[in-house]
């Protein structure tokens, strides 16, 4: 499978792509049911996810957490504000770390490609600077190995 890619776009935008062998239905349910993103969304390595907490439907929350070495922690908070089964979500996230980083609007889509999934996240942060800042919190290097557990949930 090829790897995560992250383009910056300009005016605090960056689209990420990746594909999956899973396919649509499967990659969309491992973002929005929480027993499969417990098992894919765990972190880095040393991390736990401490909670999980996701009501996919339009006006739901999101919620998870995690703990790491030394008594680290941090969290990620938000809200759903569409959710189209195996197709696309769009939802605002927030990390706490411990102070809540400005919103990032991510808009999610599923695409059957290549026998399998292309997933595409436009993230949408307020300005270049709470991007950069995003994304120099390690960002890119979690999500690839976070997204590389999810083939693995349905082969």
């Amino acid at each position: 499978m090829t790897a995560l890619k992250i383009d910056l776009v300009g005016d605090g935008a960056a689209i990420v792509t990746r594909h999956f062998a899973a396919s649509p239905e499967q990659v969309f349910r491992a973002h929005v049911e929480a027993e499969y993103i417990r098992q894919w969304m765990g972190g880095m390595e040393g991390w736990d996810m401490t909670h999980c907490e996701s009501d996919a439907r339009a006006g739901g929350v999101l919620r998870y957490g995690w703990a790491g070495p030394d008594g680290m922690s941090f969290e990620i908070t938000g809200e759903y504000e569409v959710v189209k089964p195996y197709s696309e979500i769009r939802h605002v996230e927030r990390m706490h770390v411990p102070e809540a980083t400005p919103d990032n609007r991510c808009h999610t889509t599923f695409e059957a490609k290549e026998g399998g999934t292309l997933l595409t996240v436009r993230m949408q942060l307020p300005d270049e600077e709470s991007l950069k800042a995003m994304l120099d919190t390690g960002r890119e290097q979690g999500m690839e190995d976070s997204y590389g557990r999810i083939d693995g949930l349905f082969s």
